[in-house]
């Protein structure tokens, strides 16, 4: 009776071994994927495709029906293709978001963000052309050698106000001649647009008058077969100081909206006229340099759309050469018609610095057997010849024999003769500048760099044409010896 009873309960023990061995075979592990799980939108509107994959029944979520659109919502096990549709332009004045959220009967979850830019303000290439390739044949290595030597008209054109918000006069065609006459075959012209030249803010509207203005000048150097670039210098720092991705969309819409209204302006200038997207952006690591290279790509589309001898025209990028190289330059469709910029004031402590601040004491004195045993503590002791050198060899190598040609969009050693800070050995102070520009100047050219350096009124006298300081003059000729 009790082997009986045993029997029994074994058989009933395996039974439910088998029930439940049946059960695990039985049960389908909940299955929920979603192709994409964010999705970008063009300002204009555009459509888009994500698939589910599922193997129960699911739904989607869509808050944002007002501008998104699904081509269906639910469905049930298998694979589905969904198409996302947004027709309407973004005018907010904002980037506008939604997160889609797609449950399955299975208890599964997934969420898909959805974003649209906003355009902040109108578009300004209201009158593109055809492509004119006329005066237009130089690519960007063949105009880089016809460019000698490089002047700034610093502390100007991008005065708050006008020309002469910073006490200097007009620019005068004459003074553009005596520029030429003192060797220069090239003018940068520091500009800005934003800052106090917008007579309609909410629209990022530039005054005729200026726009005109600034085209006057160019004029003066175009008409005497002088290289001119022109950017969008500082500005206020809307660009500049907002290489952040919290920035990126609203600095994107007003990139575009300032640069098609000066390429059209600008457009029947022949070669001899160049753009540069900004001045010295701040982009010092990997991330805000990503962001900056949007903006450049802005300026690219933003100039080649107007069309005319703009499809042609030489584009000139900044950034830092520690977190740029030439994959990462903006697609241009134009091909051999860019140009990178960078600066040297290398070291700043002897270069401009006026006074001694908490990162550095001013420096009077700068390179081999230029130094000062009567004022020892104001020698230079880093940015000397051989990181001049290491430099330069890096910028030839990174860009110039990849073929980008390279501007040393500005440069210079300021004398303090006259300063607060009269050195000591002044005449060892004024051989030390005299050698800095001539070293940087011809450094520059030996590694196929082009400089400009920069004044402010200081080196030539623009109210009367007289050279005010002949030793940079000379200094920098030098360089080209």
């Amino acid at each position: 009776m009790k082997k009986k009873y045993l029997n029994m309960m074994l058989a009933v023990f395996l039974g439910i071994l088998s029930f439940i061995s049946c059960q695990k075979k039985d049960t389908v592990e909940p299955l929920l994927t979603v192709s994409k799980n964010q999705i970008s939108v063009a300002v204009a509107g555009g459509d888009s495709i994500f698939t589910i994959i599922s193997n129960d029944k699911w739904t989607i979520s869509n808050s944002a029906q007002s501008w998104l659109q699904l081509s269906q919502t639910s469905g049930n096990s298998g694979t589905d293709t969904i198409h996302l549709i947004v027709a309407s332009t973004n005018a907010t004045g904002a980037t506008r978001s939604t997160i889609l959220v797609v449950n399955s009967s299975n208890g599964q979850a997934r969420r898909i963000t959805v974003s649209q830019p906003s355009l902040m303000y109108p578009s300004y290439n209201t009158s593109p052309k055809e492509p004119d390739a006329t005066g237009m044949g130089s690519t960007a290595v063949e105009l880089a050698a016809k460019i000698n030597l490089g002047w700034n008209i610093g502390n100007t054109m991008e005065a708050p106000g006008g020309e002469s918000g910073w006490g200097n006069p007009q620019i005068t065609e004459s003074y553009i001649k005596f520029v030429k006459q003192c060797g220069f075959n090239a003018i940068r012209i520091p500009c800005a647009w934003n800052w106090y030249h917008l007579d309609n803010k909410q629209t990022a509207h530039i005054d005729a008058n200026w726009l005109n203005r600034v085209k006057e000048v160019v004029g003066y150097c175009v008409n005497n077969d002088m290289y001119v670039l022109l950017n969008v210098h500082w500005d206020g720092g809307w660009l500049e100081n907002n290489c952040t991705k919290a920035k990126q969309d609203s600095v994107n819409a007003k990139q575009k909206a300032i640069w098609e209204q000066i390429a059209t302006t600008m457009r029947d200038f022949d070669e001899h006229l160049m753009f540069a997207s900004a001045n010295e952006p701040n982009a010092d690591d990997a991330t805000k340099m990503g962001v900056l290279l949007s903006y450049h790509q802005t300026f690219v589309n933003a100039v080649r759309s107007t069309g005319g001898r703009n499809t042609y025209r030489i584009l000139v990028i900044q950034g830092s050469s520690d977190f740029i190289n030439v994959k990462d330059f903006p697609t241009d469709p134009t091909p051999n018609r860019m140009m990178y910029e960078e600066h040297n004031y290398t070291p700043s402590q002897f270069t401009f610095l006026s006074e001694d601040v908490s990162w550095g004491k001013m420096a009077y004195y700068w390179g081999e057997g230029h130094h000062s045993t009567i004022e020892p503590d104001r020698n230079a002791t880093y940015g000397e010849e051989s990181d001049q050198l290491k430099y330069f060899q890096k910028i030839k190598e990174q860009f110039v024999d990849k073929g980008i040609p390279v501007l040393m969009g500005e440069y210079g050693a300021y004398r303090r003769g006259g300063s607060a800070h009269v050195p000591l050995d002044l005449e060892t102070h004024n051989a030390s500048v005299d050698y800095w520009i001539t070293y940087v100047t011809k450094q520059a050219l030996a590694h196929g760099v082009k400089p400009f350096f920069w004044d402010t009124g200081g080196i030539i006298d623009r109210r009367n044409n007289t050279v005010l300081d002949q030793r940079s003059i000379d200094a920098i000729v030098a360089g080209t010896k």
